[in-house]
């Protein structure tokens, strides 16, 4: 019997890929001019909207009936200036690049790829405005996190570009690229491009960025001393107090790795980090369902458990936030039920 969302997969896998390399090149050649400020004030860069654009251009080739929820629309690009103008017509570039390139790594000439496959402007607007759906509990529809951590990106440490497909508000699949992340974290100056793939009921594995390499993934058991935590870079995002006060309460003595992005996942699943805890700084912080979608897919399929901060699944239907979620917990599944007790402690302490 074939395996279920075989050619998804692969799409993922190609389009996670091509949207690396054309992030990859955007930095080594980086233009201080070529940023936009969103409204939030977070910065996004011509990365941002070209690798939205090629991800979105190959999936309405391949299934034009799918929804797509992205992070980014095209509405600030419309407008007519000559710095926008200037700015579009890099995006343009760009997306066109990696539209174009011959990887030959499981492409299929059909998603819209290879010589002759350039697109024009209004196009790869359309394209990244094909985001725009608001979600829901059925059908199909993929999430695009063209850069999850532009701060990390632009600061050249970790960032991901994370694509999911959901099915009936669950995560079928999974594609997390992270072009600055070791093979091997132990050794940093190491192969640097890792991808993380999982399908529902299939586990997971890591593979090189470059090439076909890959090893299955599967979350090591809970050992207390060795314990320690996945968090963000920066405070303003997830509580560094809150971990530290539920490090205590468990008793861990090792200190925290700090990255932006998904990678955190990548990192968790593979067994470099024990657990991912991110508890909101600000009441009424709904998370973004691009934000774990990928990644809560990587944990379960290697072996872990995630949920939120009471324990509960989380809700992919609930359109393009995780609704009622409060925070994220993500660890091997020896280690949820302790550490979800010192999580609802410290919640309930403050």
């Amino acid at each position: 019997m074939s395996l279920a969302y075989i050619t998804e997969k692969q799409l993922a896998i190609s389009a996670v890929r091509r949207a690396c390399l054309l992030t990859s090149s955007v930095f080594n050649k980086l233009v201080k001019n070529e940023t936009l400020v969103k409204g939030d004030k977070s910065p996004v860069t011509v990365a941002d909207y070209s690798a939205q654009a090629v991800i979105s251009t190959m999936l309405h080739r391949a299934y034009p009936d799918d929804l797509i929820i992205g992070e980014e629309d095209a509405s600030d690009l419309r407008t007519e200036s000559d710095s926008v103008s200037s700015l579009r017509n890099r995006i343009v570039e760009l997306a066109n690049e990696a539209l174009t390139a011959e990887l030959g790594i499981g492409d299929i000439a059909e998603w819209g790829i290879g010589p002759g496959s350039e697109q024009n402007a209004n196009q790869l607007l359309d394209a990244i405005d094909r985001g725009s759906y608001e979600g829901g509990r059925n059908g199909r529809m993929w999430t695009i996190d063209p850069i999850d951590g532009t701060k990390g990106f632009l600061r050249g440490e970790q960032y991901a570009v994370c694509l999911a497909l959901i099915v009936d508000a669950q995560v079928q699949v999974g594609v997390l690229g992270c072009p600055n992340l070791p093979w091997d974290w132990l050794k940093p100056d190491g192969d640097k491009g890792c991808l993380f793939v999982a399908v529902r009921g299939q586990g997971a594995q890591q593979m090189k960025l470059s090439g076909a390499d890959s090893a299955p993934l599967t979350m090591p058991p809970y050992t207390p001393s060795t314990f320690n935590f996945l968090e963000s870079v920066e405070a303003a995002h997830s509580s560094h107090s809150t971990t530290s006060q539920i490090s205590t309460i468990m008793g861990l003595t090792q200190s925290p790795i700090r990255m932006d992005s998904q990678a955190k996942y990548g990192c968790l699943v593979r067994g470099d980090g024990g657990a991912y805890v991110r508890m909101p700084t600000g009441v009424g912080y709904q998370e973004k369902i691009w934000d774990h979608a990928t990644g809560s897919l990587l944990v379960t399929e290697s072996g872990g458990i995630i949920t939120d901060s009471r324990g509960l699944p989380l809700d992919f239907g609930l359109g393009r936030t995780l609704g009622e979620n409060y925070g994220i917990i993500a660890t091997v599944s020896d280690a949820h039920a302790e550490l979800l007790d010192a999580v609802q402690r410290v919640v309930k302490e403050d």
